[in-house]
């Protein structure tokens, strides 16, 4: 792909900054998709990178996918994309460090959709949020319907997809779709600060975390249980345990100095 068009990647220390850049409401168009998995592939590669923010700037996260775009489009076109529309929210999704969007304005439809594959969730105390795809005839297509229910609830999910209906911010914390809602101004450097707190953590650890909570959240009990037990024997054959385990046993003022590995 050429040079990111639609959004900009900053780093402040291990903090990845990723800022939505199609004003005024970043609309979503295919091409905005494709500069996501890009943008997470980059992030992966770069070690230096401990946690992702995501924003779309001072007024508005996304209003949405650009339907003027997608109503010239049939089926065959879709078919023809990795995993359709999911596959710049799926490689979001998939980063191993925490990841934390920063809300401001609207978040719907795709917007929403992309909110819903960060780990955290802070929003603006007037940001509005949903999925209104079943007022154009269509369903969520970017994981709505799969990552919605899972963090909200079943019937919760099929109330707000099936009216399509906008969530204010302070239904949006009340049923858990927003994790904190904030004034329009704190939203980002609350995201900054809690991003930063993994600057210095155990990134396999934390790697692993993310991967047993949600590959095993789509499992069985036993299934996850295993999952976790994976997970757990690969943390413990790392660097980073033995060094938080002996800082523990030596009582030593401070953090633990996790090199990742």
């Amino acid at each position: 792909m050429d040079a990111l068009k639609y959004l900009r990647i900053e780093q402040r220390g291990g903090v990845a900054i990723i800022t939505l850049d199609r004003p005024p409401l970043n609309i979503l168009n295919l091409r905005m998709q494709d500069e996501l998995a890009a943008a997470a592939e980059e992030i992966s590669r770069n070690e230096s990178i401990t946690s992702v923010v995501i924003h779309g700037g001072p007024n508005c996260f996304a209003a949405g996918a650009d339907i003027a775009e997608m109503s010239t489009l049939a089926v065959a076109d879709l078919s023809t994309r990795p995993r359709r529309l999911q596959h710049g929210f799926d490689e979001i999704a998939g980063l191993d460090v925490p990841t934390v969007a920063a809300i401001t304005g609207y978040a719907l439809g795709g917007g929403c959709e992309l909110a819903l594959c960060a780990d955290l969730r802070m929003i603006a105390d007037d940001a509005v949020m949903g999925q209104p795809e079943i007022k154009l005839g269509v369903i969520p297509g970017c994981g709505g319907t799969q990552r919605l229910p899972r963090l909200v609830g079943r019937a919760r999910a099929k109330e707000l997809i099936l009216t399509g209906r906008h969530v204010a911010a302070e239904e949006a914390l009340d049923i858990g779709l927003a994790d904190r809602v904030l004034d329009n101004a704190a939203v980002l450097p609350a995201a900054i600060d809690w991003a930063a707190q993994f600057e210095t953590g155990p990134r396999v650890a934390l790697a692993a975390a993310k991967r047993a909570i949600d590959h095993g959240f789509e499992a069985t009990l036993a299934d996850g249980l295993a999952i976790e037990r994976d997970e757990f024997d690969t943390v413990f054959a790392s660097e980073d345990r033995s060094t938080g385990m002996t800082h523990f046993r030596s009582k030593s003022p401070g953090e633990p100095h996790f090199r990742g590995r």
